[in-house]
């Protein structure tokens, strides 16, 4: 049964509303500049880097360098930072250049602390998927969700996070598939849903639960995908009795036909697509959440087929090619386990050194050893983690600790303004030549379209030229040349030339041959006669309810979530820094049952307040929001710093942020300052 709406709009496929309010925020600029009150700094302009940039202490103002002094100042201090470095690399840039990194990290430095911002938004897709199926991609091209029965997109506005992928999803709803959007929030993606189910913040897992519950109960288990190609079915089915309808309802805010429906419409579809992004991975227990989604699919067979798989939603270009290329801690490139003697000793034949032959720190213990002062070097390449991280002042103070910081990016971030010396990189996109990796797996080439201003130099000759005067010499003609020696090392790219890229206009992986293509879908196996003899069986995640570390009370009663708009992307680097009518600035998006118990109008600065911090930002009024529920991006971090709000809690497992349940208030400023 469709859930009535409250807004006045009945039924899927109508015309979407925006949910970018006219009129709020910051007019734009005009001179190129951007607001950036935050903190209290003056406005300063995004203009894009053009030449090295150093200083000898952080307190003194940045001067122009020559490339040699800032690579020899490089170089000198990293040599006396062995033992106590890491790197964070970048999911914009591409391929070649993610991987160059890691080998920088490995073998110049000799260690495996490298990780990017996949830890700040999809570790736990990685984490759930591997511990199930053990790899972790999403299983699906986008192709198939035009051509499945139900799609069950999970905690994610995919409209506007995702608005590419989003198309895909309009073609299969006009194909006659029904969309179930499950969030707190009645986005803009709920508006095409077939049933928008508006949970509480932090209950997915007993909705999952009480879900399989369903499917179980009402006969509707896959018995025979369950026999051959899953573990602990028991187990799980003890797991999710006490979950029942009712105790959903009362515990996820969820009514229980709602929840009803939506088992059998999943259960019974030939073919369904489970589609999720940051509502589900960013939480305590982002891991858990992610398996008790899998859990689903292992459930009813909706995986290893055309039509029927996981799809975790990226938000940046490259975030999967990352990952892939062994920009995280625990993983050379290919998702080969450091920890495996055979595959480091691969590596190590290639590279001629040693391979540390345990995990490194990913982001979020790096940050945390900058506390304790054991982590003392850091090289930032394209990430603002003083910006992007949780509980930001906490993170910038640890920056700022830090004995050395060097940042190689296109724009001066406010992460880059803390650093020693600053390195101009071109653009992952237009100006570099190499490949990147989306979503579904899929590899493609980037090609070089314009020519880099000043003296800014491509990623990879500077992290090549940096290794020379460090002892190593490495010899890349081209990005063809580090793509041909990662194909070599990873089975899962081994097939994919530049020449079969080009001709095929991109490759999903794995391409282990160069005569043949695999099937665009994942895990087929699981559906052979016995695949626990071919290979391991997927088991059941036990995972547990866990409500959200920061809790709601007297003091701080409203629940804050984050999340994207369709007009800005990230911390505004790049999308912040110049005048366009998209340009809205950031707001606090209320219900308008608080905007009237606050006595707050439609663009009224209020003081947002939580555990950690506050800041100070003009009301929106959205009636997509229940009493009780605000929401904010950190797209303009420099004018509201929403982080500073979110807290550090992170899960055990993939070390992600619960940027998505923070605990604030709402306090009228002494006089209304009304945002025309």
């Amino acid at each position: 049964m469709k859930e009535p709406r409250t807004d006045g709009r009945t039924g899927a496929g109508r015309t979407p509303r925006t949910d970018v309010p006219a009129g709020t925020g910051q007019t734009p600029r005009t001179d190129g500049r951007t607001g950036r009150r935050g903190r209290g700094r003056a406005p300063q302009p995004y203009t894009r880097l053009t030449h090295p940039l150093v200083r000898d202490a952080r307190d003194e103002p940045f001067r122009r360098a020559g490339w040699d002094e800032a690579l020899d100042r490089v170089a000198r201090e990293l040599a006396r930072a062995r033992g106590a470095f890491g790197m964070f690399s970048c999911a914009r840039a591409t391929n070649e250049m993610n991987y160059v990194a890691q080998k920088f990290a490995r073998v110049v430095m000799g260690t495996n602390n490298v990780d990017s911002c996949n830890r700040t938004c999809h570790a736990p897709s990685v984490a759930g998927l591997s511990a199930a199926f053990g790899s972790g991609g999403g299983t699906s091209s986008y192709e198939e969700i035009e051509h499945t029965d139900v799609i069950l997109m999970w905690g994610s506005n995919a409209r506007f996070a995702h608005p590419i992928f989003f198309q895909h999803v309009l073609k299969g709803i006009r194909g006659g598939a029904r969309m179930y959007a499950v969030d707190p929030r009645r986005t803009s993606t709920a508006e095409w849903a077939e049933s928008w189910l508006g949970l509480d913040v932090g209950t997915d897992i007993p909705l999952a639960h009480a879900i399989g519950r369903e499917i179980i109960h009402a006969g509707l288990v896959n018995e025979a995908f369950v026999a051959r190609a899953t573990s602990g079915f028991e187990e799980y089915r003890a797991l999710v009795e006490p979950w029942t309808l009712s105790l959903a309802q009362k515990v996820t805010g969820v009514p229980a036909r709602a929840i009803r429906e939506l088992a059998h419409a999943y259960a019974r579809a030939e073919r369904a697509q489970l589609c999720w992004t940051l509502g589900i991975t960013e939480h305590h227990n982002g891991t858990d959440n992610v398996r008790a989604l899998i859990n689903l699919s292992l459930l009813t067979g909706h995986v290893g087929r055309y039509g029927a798989g996981l799809q975790p939603l990226r938000g940046q270009n490259n975030v999967q090619g990352g990952g892939d290329m062994g920009a995280i801690p625990n993983r050379l490139p290919g998702f080969q386990d450091i920890l495996d003697p055979v595959a480091r000793e691969k590596f190590e034949s290639a590279w001629g050194a040693p391979v540390e032959p345990h995990y490194g720190l990913n982001l979020t213990e790096m940050f945390e050893a900058m506390e304790e002062g054991t982590l003392r070097a850091v090289y930032c390449i394209g990430e603002n983690p003083a910006q992007s991280e949780a509980d930001s002042e906490q993170a910038l103070r640890r920056l700022r600790a830090l004995d050395f910081l060097v940042v190689q990016d296109i724009f001066l971030t406010l992460t880059a303004e803390q650093a020693h010396v600053v390195l101009p990189a071109t653009a992952g996109w237009a100006e570099t030549e190499g490949t990147t990796t989306n979503s579904e797996r899929r590899v493609q080439r980037v090609r070089r379209a314009v020519v880099p201003p000043g003296e800014a130099r491509e990623d990879i000759d500077i992290l090549c030229d940096l290794a020379a005067r460090l002892g190593h010499q490495w010899k890349y003609a081209d990005a063809e040349a580090v793509w041909n020696e990662l194909r070599s090392l990873s089975p899962d790219h081994h097939g994919m030339t530049y020449a079969r890229l080009e001709e095929h206009q991109g490759i999903q992986w794995p391409c282990p041959s160069p005569d043949r293509l695999e099937p665009g879908f994942l895990h087929g196996r699981l559906w052979e006669s016995d695949p626990g003899l071919r290979g391991r069986r997927a088991p059941f995640g036990i995972v547990r309810h866990d409500p959200p570390v920061d809790l709601t009370d007297d003091a701080y009663p409203i629940r804050l979530t984050t999340g994207r708009r369709l007009d800005s992307y990230n911390t505004g680097v790049q999308s912040g820094g110049f005048a366009s009518p998209l340009r809205r600035g950031e707001y606090i998006e209320l219900s308008p049952e608080d905007a009237e118990r606050y006595g707050v109008v439609v663009g009224e600065r209020v003081q947002v307040a939580s555990r950690r911090g506050a800041v100070v930002a003009p009301v929106w009024v959205d009636p997509a929001l229940r009493p009780g529920l605000a929401f904010m991006t950190m797209h303009f971090p420099d004018e509201v710093d929403t982080n500073q709000l979110t807290i550090e809690a992170n899960c055990p497992i993939a070390g992600t942020a619960e940027f998505k349940a923070s605990a604030i208030r709402i306090d009228k400023l002494p006089v209304a300052t009304v945002v025309r």
